[in-house]
């Protein structure tokens, strides 16, 4: 009954299909076309002339359509192919420039879930979640100018395959978390004889470590070598001194006296880092950007696999497990696949990288409004389930590592411009020659500060959630013709090197800056930056106190002609005129947060330690996690993130194994 029901609508639809072609004259398809920006990049075939049983609109064009979408670093643009029955077969990305090993790897696999799943509800890649939603913005995009069903995509969800299972394994050591810090601990609780298992919840290894540039060893054979030695004593003891004596000074003495043992260790194992000696300190160039995650892998196979133990990435841990006397014994954590798993351990080590990515409970714990620059995934869970277990609060716990200045405009100048003219702002926000001020229009610090990483960012962040750097027509019209040289920079800006990797041939001091009033035009255009004819309509634009600003800007001025600084004290020869007439601009300059410090208290065998600082049996945290045993308040370090996370992971692998093949 059904099919000869089905046929004579069928015959009916004929029949009226034909009387409207005959009503229209046969004038042809009349199918509207799309705009001619969304025309698809191939010939679509013809329009589906009705919805079907699989819900193909009947506006669907079949074919080939490009689209894009804002991802962290840039456009992500692709193009997207669709059958006649709107099924996705292809999705090449034509240009992306996400950091490699995380928000490439997070576009390859959003892209392959949506084609084999054929749907948008997909989850965010850990760690690139805005990777993650550009590539299903510019898919989204692509389905809605082929006309396709997007509602039917979003909610089509595929169900995961180890949904509802469970599997259990054991190791000697479990460490969760595969950065640094996590690696160093892995391989060398693995080369002490422990059966380890190491978990991540990316895709990628490496962490932070994928995105810095530096580390410090204290007097590294090549430092040594090099003729670069430090007092040990005295970077001990003023260390202790600087943070206030608010910190383990057993902690800060095996960094500085086991460090150095870190850089052979590290180049024994393949991975190999380049000492500099920067402006007398001992610094240690990582590795090739694309060779470190590689090296490390290598690392964790030639050790943890080779032992009998895995790598599983793509693996949240959810909670610790204890025993009857609050020991704790595994870890509890979930597949991408769905799958639980319970790891069972004699030793498990925190090594998750702190909170810095969870903007909440950084505002809370610091009220700090900054940006962060450092891993998407460090949200935290790894602190609350520790607690949860026992561990101690810090006394500091809220410190942050912040250091640098950002320009908030950077990134859609890119979009606009070349990669140098993009980083106009950015590059002024480093200069000691500008004025510098406050969201109230006050004058905070002696601008000299912007020489130094860690003194722009905190002296910045100390004054609020960002800063405006004020520049004048004059000095504008003074860069266009002589480049930084125009504003008396005394070096260049002290930016890592990634900043400006794709204009190096650029970057110098006597570089003209081409077309830097369009620049910055656009920059107040795109609401990253304000422009005033004068200093009252700047104020006014910009939201300063137009008295305070005017009081503090005349104080400048004044300050630049007789040389001196009444209020902070500037140097003479980075006093610099402004010029006496407009226009003016501010440009939003924002400090950059590395990462959290700290948030577990260790001992120095890195077991953390409970409310009467007395270990949490079986409980060990390296790296970012177990900093706050080295500073006050807030990071000071230069290189001191990642050569404590090597190291603290180093030897808190070794303490790990111990206690583990001792039970």
């Amino acid at each position: 009954m059904r099919k000869q029901a089905q046929s004579k609508i069928f015959t009916l639809s004929v029949c009226l299909i034909m009387m409207l072609s005959l009503i229209s004259g046969c004038s042809g398809n009349n199918t509207a076309e799309p705009a001619a920006s969304e025309q698809p990049s191939a010939s679509p075939e013809a329009t589906q002339q009705a919805g079907d049983d699989n819900g193909v609109p009947a506006s669907f064009k079949a074919g080939t359509y490009k689209a894009e979408a804002d991802g962290k670093d840039g456009k992500i643009q692709v193009e997207v192919t669709l059958d006649a029955q709107s099924t996705i077969t292809d999705i090449k990305v034509l240009n992306q420039k996400e950091t490699a090993g995380i928000g490439v790897e997070a576009i390859n696999k959003i892209k392959d879930e949506i084609i084999s799943g054929q749907t948008l509800a997909i989850d965010a890649v850990s760690g690139a979640s805005e990777s993650s939603a550009a590539i299903l913005t510019a898919v989204e995009d692509a389905l809605k100018q082929a006309g396709g069903n997007v509602e039917a995509f979003k909610s089509r969800k595929v169900a995961k395959a180890g949904e509802g299972k469970t599997e259990q394994l054991s190791a000697d050591v479990v460490v969760v978390g595969a950065g640094a810090s996590g690696v160093s601990a892995a391989v060398s609780a693995a080369d002490k004889g422990a059966k380890v298992i190491i978990i991540e919840k990316t895709a990628t290894i490496g962490g932070a470590s994928n995105l810095s540039w530096a580390g410090k060893f204290y007097n590294s054979s090549a430092a040594v070598s090099s003729g670069l030695k430090v007092s040990v004593e005295k970077e001990i003891s003023d260390w202790i001194v600087n943070n206030h004596w608010r910190v383990d000074a057993a902690a800060i003495r095996q960094y500085v006296t086991k460090s150095g043992e870190t850089y052979d260790w590290l180049n024994k194992k393949g991975y190999k880092t380049t000492f500099i000696n920067f402006a007398g300190e001992q610094l240690h160039m990582l590795p090739a950007y694309e060779t470190r995650q590689p090296t490390l892998r290598a690392m964790l196979a030639a050790s943890v696999e080779k032992g009998g133990g895995q790598v599983i990435t793509e693996t949240t841990a959810k909670k610790l497990m204890t025993g009857a006397n609050g020991e704790v014994t595994g870890v509890v954590a979930e597949k991408a696949d769905g799958t639980t798993l319970e790891i069972t351990g004699k030793s498990i080590i925190m090594a998750t990288g702190g909170y810095a990515g969870n903007k909440e409970m950084v505002k809370e714990a610091f009220g700090f409004e900054g940006v962060n620059g450092g891993l998407g995934q460090n949200t935290g869970e790894g602190l609350k389930m520790a607690w949860d277990a026992g561990a101690k609060v810090p006394d500091n716990f809220g410190g942050q590592m912040l250091h640098q200045t950002l320009a908030r405009a950077t990134e859609k100048l890119k979009a606009q411009y070349t990669p140098f003219e993009a980083s106009y702002p950015l590059m002024l926000s480093y200069l000691p020659t500008l004025m510098n001020v406050g969201p109230s229009g006050a004058r905070f610090r002696d601008e000299a500060a912007t020489l130094t990483s860690v003194a722009a960012a905190n002296t910045s962040a100390f004054n609020g959630a960002y800063h405006l750097v004020i520049i004048s027509q004059a000095q504008i019209d003074a860069l266009k013709a002589k480049g930084m040289n125009g504003v008396k920079a005394p070096s260049l800006p002290g930016m890592p090197p990634e900043f400006y990797a794709t204009f190096a041939d650029q970057f110098k001091l006597d570089t003209p800056w081409k077309d830097a009033d369009k620049v910055f035009e656009s920059m107040v255009a795109n609401g990253d930056g304000y422009k005033g004819s004068t200093i009252e309509e700047l104020a006014q634009n910009a939201g300063l106190d137009a008295e305070v600003f005017a009081h503090d800007f005349n104080q400048y001025q004044e300050a630049t002609k007789t040389g001196v600084d009444i209020e902070f004290g500037k140097a003479k020869e980075y006093l610099i005129p402004m010029g006496q007439s407009g226009p003016y601009y501010a440009i939003i300059a924002e400090v950059n947060n590395l990462g959290s410090v700290g948030g577990l208290l260790v001992n120095t065998q890195f077991q953390v330690l409970n409310d009467k600082r007395v270990p949490v049996k079986g409980l060990y945290a390296v790296g970012l996690e177990s900093e706050g045993v080295l500073f006050n308040d807030t990071y000071v370090g230069n290189g001191v993130g990642l050569g404590y996370s090597f190291t603290s992971g180093r030897l808190g692998g070794e303490d790990a194994a111990a206690g583990a093949l001792a039970k």
